[in-house]
């Protein structure tokens, strides 16, 4: 849930405003047309936006407008990295401290689920991983498959295994991991944690689009795009650096982890591109569960309500006299 905000009226403090929404559903584009005309800075909650070189895939804002108006939190790991929720918390909370000494506010935008449950409700205190553990896990998973592994998570820590889809191999490893190496559930661990954001000034929206089917065939349209734009060229790039894998966490993005098993000859590129775009659907809908479930934003629909959603923060910021 969303930390309550607090501040004195001796003292207030300056907003943060989130700005959240399922994939494709224009939360950048939102975000970039108030930054031209307000004192706002952006802040990317997107785990894919981290990475240099992921920029088609990611529909990445383009450098020559992140010179001229500021985000944070984008090209900032190679993409043979790990970058984890902890490293993003402590990241995102740097730049919103800086943001707001400059007098300027942090508008955070993106819908990668695990970062904004990082910052909603705080970090467990979890153990460091254990290769020799993930190891194991990865053998029994190549020998029983991910959703074997999926059904002894329900019943180690049902809680945990009703959020992490059966396919999702990271998750359902690292909440083994977790499982086996305290003794305790990682529901419960997640529930004594603090969120970063508690007794901050909040303000979150999420876009959502009401038909389902609009933002299907927006979805699908946004990845031919993508494709005609150089997509493939870009993961081909990637592929031939020759230090990447599709273990990585930056291959695991929606698009260029099907795009990169049709390079490794797993499936011909047809049938890539519908992966993709049913991954891509799949994530929307994941998203939009999540934010229904754990986070209270109000909704705006991404077709209808920009116009009064940009006047209403613009007057708030002058009211506040920045």
């Amino acid at each position: 849930m969303l930390p309550p905000p607090a501040g004195s009226a001796a003292s207030p403090q300056l907003p943060i405003y989130l700005l959240t929404g399922p994939t494709g559903t224009g939360k950048s584009d939102w975000a970039i047309r108030l930054a031209q005309a307000a004192p706002i800075e952006i802040v990317s909650v997107d785990s894919a936006l981290v990475y240099r070189g992921l920029d088609i895939g990611t529909a990445k804002p383009a450098r020559e407008l992140r010179l001229r108006l500021p985000h944070h939190l984008i090209d900032i790991c190679d993409p043979s990295e790990s970058y984890s929720a902890g490293r993003f918390v402590g990241d995102a909370m740097a730049a919103i401290a800086a943001i707001q000494a400059r007098r300027r506010v942090p508008l955070l935008v993106g819908g990668t689920m695990l970062y904004l449950r990082a910052l909603l409700t705080g970090l467990a205190p979890l153990p460091q991983a254990s290769a020799q553990l993930r190891r194991e896990i990865d053998e029994r998973a190549a020998r029983s498959g991910w959703p074997a592994l999926h059904a002894e998570l329900a019943q180690l820590d049902p809680a945990a295994a009703a959020r992490i889809n059966p396919n999702d191999s990271q998750r359902i490893q690292r909440a083994l991991e977790v499982c086996r190496t305290t003794g305790r559930r990682l529901s419960e661990l997640q529930r004594e944690t603090v969120s970063p954001l508690a007794g901050m000034p909040l303000k979150a929206w999420a876009l959502a689009p009401r038909s389902r089917p609009v933002l299907h065939r927006r979805l699908a349209d946004r990845f031919h795009a993508m494709m005609a734009a150089g997509l493939l060229d870009e993961v081909r790039a990637l592929h031939r650096r020759g230090d990447l894998t599709a273990r990585h966490s930056s291959m695991r993005a929606v698009g260029y982890r099907q795009l990169w098993a049709h390079l490794d000859g797993q499936c011909d590129l047809a049938e890539a591109v519908e992966r993709s775009i049913a991954a891509t659907r799949q994530l929307a809908k994941r998203q939009l569960t999540w934010m229904r479930a754990e986070t209270a934003p109000r909704w705006l629909d991404p077709q209808a309500d920009e116009l009064s959603w940009n006047r209403d923060l613009r007057h708030e910021l002058r009211r506040l006299g920045l």
